[in-house]
């Protein structure tokens, strides 16, 4: 299914601007959206999502786009630009490395993980701090799911603490398709998705929520969140706590099938 049509302000940020350039090159070589995803390989939904400033492009999808519409590296050199804005600097090389991994171990205590976020959850956290950037930093989010379109899929495990599903900021019209997305997600082969309840006894991830990626080739990495930024790290005994822990967490945890029952329990509370 494609992207709703929208036309941002192209003036509101960098990514709206690419977004409004993609539009007026494809429009001025007389290509639809379908036209210019089989130029650029990538899928009409994704040049509807870029256009609409929903999705940052990647940079091979910048490259593909100069190549398609032969304009000289245009795409190409408002890439960065657009990436710089789009991500926290700190945040940034995280995600190149998410992107890469074959296995990726998330645990979080108080809102559901970034990468199992449907648009509105995650508009709804991310407000709350008040950004100037809201719809960049929105779009820059489900961006990171796209590493679910990879083939093969990386091993995601996603431990959350039932708080994550409890905490009530968001209406139910926002909670009860977040509720459905995650159990639509628990569905696929390679991802697991658990849940902490309530009346677990004390465990690891009391201390705050982390992350953990493995690689085909190089070593495991720890990312930690932090109020202002999180961090990365690369000592292979913070990288072995972080990854025993993991265990005690998952541990602490209901079953895949038990944890999929609580998400359902709580969407049921929210009516139909």
């Amino acid at each position: 299914m494609t992207a709703k049509a929208h036309s941002p302000d192209p003036t509101s940020s960098l990514l709206a601007f690419f977004g409004s350039e993609l539009r007026r090159v494809r429009t001025k070589a007389g290509k639809s959206q379908g036209d210019t995803a089989k130029l650029a390989h990538t899928t009409q939904a994704m040049i509807s999502y870029v256009e609409a400033a929903r999705r940052v492009p990647s940079e091979d999808l910048a490259r593909d786009l100069d190549e398609a519409f032969g304009t000289g590296g245009h795409f190409m050199r408002l890439h960065p630009l657009v990436i710089k804005f789009a991500y926290p600097s700190w945040f940034l090389p995280f995600v190149q490395l998410e992107r890469d991994a074959t296995s990726i171990r998330s645990f979080q205590a108080q809102v559901i993980p970034g990468l199992l976020q449907t648009e509105e959850y995650a508009r709804a956290v991310l407000a709350s701090a008040r950004p100037d950037n809201l719809d960049d930093l929105v779009a820059a989010r489900l961006t990171r799911q796209d590493l679910f379109d990879r083939c093969p899929q990386p091993r995601t495990w996603f431990v959350m603490d039932e708080y994550a599903l409890a905490r009530s900021f968001a209406p139910p019209d926002v909670m009860r398709p977040q509720f459905e997305h995650l159990l639509q997600a628990g569905e696929r082969p390679r991802t697991v998705i658990q849940v902490v309840p309530r009346n677990a006894p004390p465990h690891p991830g009391l201390a705050g929520p982390f992350t953990l990626l493995s690689f085909d080739e190089g070593s495991d990495l720890l990312h930690v969140d932090g109020f202002s930024q999180g961090w990365t790290v690369l000592e292979a005994g913070d990288v072995s706590a972080a990854a025993h822990a993991y265990d005690l967490i998952r541990a602490a945890a209901l079953s895949p099938k038990a944890s999929a029952d609580l998400i359902g329990a709580h969407l049921k509370e929210l009516g139909a």
